[in-house]
């Protein structure tokens, strides 16, 4: 199972798959369905799920991973790890993305899951979740193993769904050398990354069962196409294979198309076989629904003892001035009208009195009294009649001169220093851009930042396109982002070869 690839190797089942990466359109396939040998495309795999891992915080890219003599003991391609040496998590990544080590990707297995069937086993969870129905793994490396099987068709589904779901990752496909801790190594691929223009990935592979075979991603303007061959019978001749059917794939591919990215997957990552009787995968799902939001509780409210006391007493001075208003009312006297009546003859009754009672006048507005006549006697005519004046309600006693209204606490007659704003913005702390070049004209410049959009749409997907007229030219900037943000995309697009400049607030 050593994997030396010779010049020449016998012929292998051919199968091939093209997609429009974008939408995921098949756009040319054969065999595309049929079980083959997938040798190191395997890696791809192992390199998600440490994608994975870290993005769930399982294990850390600075993690210092001990090697096992299972990792050692792997024959090439290999890093040349030794049992018992410690190593960077991050580097064992390299070497399997950059190098396709073997060594190096049995040490990621086993640093995630324990041992290398457990990771097999996790590899198919995750297989079956990212819809690759025809593919079953044994190993993390890819070497040929009995039903260690894969299809054209569920490898370029993964490849999509390396590309989109973390593309943060990506670059290290693209990388002619990169460093592994130990020495530098270089891409299996470079040949076909430098051969072909746009080319940026993925990943190779090769066994005596499987031949050669290279799932390919290639990107001209707004298109990116992913291609997969299995069975080539060489080197150059899968290179020219994927080649010719990457040019079949931008011919047939629309100029413009929506981006569809793929769904991510309901992911477990606790092995059902290792797990307690009765307990469930630990599967991660995204609930946006608040089902409870229980009410927060008061904030205590402290105040100096002077501060209450003053507070106490203006409450108890309010109190009893209400009690007072209400239970002592000032009664207003009686109105009494004198009568004169006229002379009475042996026969008439004796003049009654005639008392007038005053009714109680409200405290705001008096009310006019009309007399009540309280006799028996026929109506007798008044010849003088003498009403008391309305009685007028005293005011409220005045108010304490100790209570003070304005402010518990003493205040000071030094004025407050002048506050001076320097700028107002409504940002959020984005002042950060980036320049992607200098152009001729505003239409290359537009169309420079159209394309650069395209290119990295996960990191530019909130950024606002801005040219800007100079001396020099059409200046074409990202503006509108975090230096958080402003420092990833420039990181990202210069991978991609592609000139970026970050720019700070000014």
């Amino acid at each position: 199972m050593v994997q030396f690839a010779p010049s020449r190797a016998q012929a292998a089942p051919y199968a091939a798959m093209v997609i429009d990466a974008r939408t995921g359109e098949v756009l040319h396939s054969r065999n595309a369905d049929t079980q083959l040998h997938p040798a190191s495309l395997t890696k791809m795999m192992t390199l998600y799920i440490a994608f994975e891992a870290i993005k769930r915080g399982e294990i850390s890219p600075d993690t210092v991973v001990t090697i096992t003599g299972k990792a050692a003991a792997e024959p090439p391609s290999k890093l040349g790890l030794r049992t018992g040496q410690k190593i960077k998590f991050r580097y064992l990544i390299r070497a399997a993305a950059v190098k396709s080590a073997n060594d190096a990707a049995t040490a990621i297995g086993i640093a995630i899951s324990g041992s290398e069937a457990a990771f097999a086993r996790r590899m198919n969870r995750t297989a079956k979740a990212l819809g690759m129905t025809r593919t079953h793994f044994k190993n993390a490396h890819g070497l040929t193993e009995s039903g260690h099987l894969s299809t054209a068709r569920d490898m370029t589904t993964l490849g999509r769904h390396l590309f989109f779901d973390h593309p943060q990752y990506y670059n290290l496909f693209s990388r002619i050398t990169t460093d592994a801790g130990m020495r530098a190594v270089s891409n299996t691929n470079r040949r076909f990354l430098s051969s072909y223009k746009g080319a940026d990935g993925i990943k190779t592979g090769y066994t005596r069962a499987a031949g050669f075979n290279l799932v390919a991603s290639a990107e001209r303007g707004s298109e990116r196409i992913i291609t997969t061959v299995f069975g080539g019978s060489s080197t150059a001749s899968r290179n020219a294979k994927v080649a010719e059917l990457m040019d079949l794939g931008f011919r047939r591919a629309p100029s413009r198309a929506p981006i569809r990215k793929p769904s991510l997957p309901v992911y477990a990552s606790v092995d059902p076989e290792t797990a307690e009787p009765g307990g469930a995968g630990k599967t991660i799902r995204l609930v946006r629904a608040v089902k409870h939001s229980p009410r927060p509780t008061p904030r205590p409210i402290t105040q100096d003892p002077a501060a209450q006391a003053q507070l106490a007493a203006l409450t108890e001075s309010i109190k009893d001035a209400v009690v007072t208003a209400i239970a002592e009312p000032e009664e207003e006297p009686a109105v009494v009208a004198e009568v004169t009546p006229e002379q009475p003859t042996e026969t008439s009754e004796p003049a009654a009195e005639i008392v007038v009672a005053a009714v109680p006048a409200p405290p705001v507005k008096p009310v006019t009294t009309q007399p009540v006549i309280t006799s028996t006697a026929a109506p007798v005519t008044a010849q003088a009649v003498s009403v008391a004046a309305p009685v007028t309600v005293a005011p409220p006693p005045a108010r304490p001169a100790a209570i003070v209204l304005t402010s518990l606490q003493p205040q000071t007659d030094t004025a407050a220093e002048p506050e001076v704003v320097t700028r107002m913005s409504t940002s959020g702390g984005r002042h950060w851009a980036i320049n992607v070049g200098v152009l001729g004209s505003r239409y290359q410049a537009e169309r420079t930042l159209l394309k650069t959009a395209l290119k990295e749409i996960d990191t530019l997907d909130e950024a606002l396109r801005k040219v800007v007229r100079r001396s020099n030219g059409w200046h074409a900037n990202f503006v509108g982002m975090s230096e958080a943000q402003a420092d990833l995309a420039c990181r990202r697009l210069n991978a991609r070869n592609t000139r970026c400049k970050v720019l700070g607030p000014s």
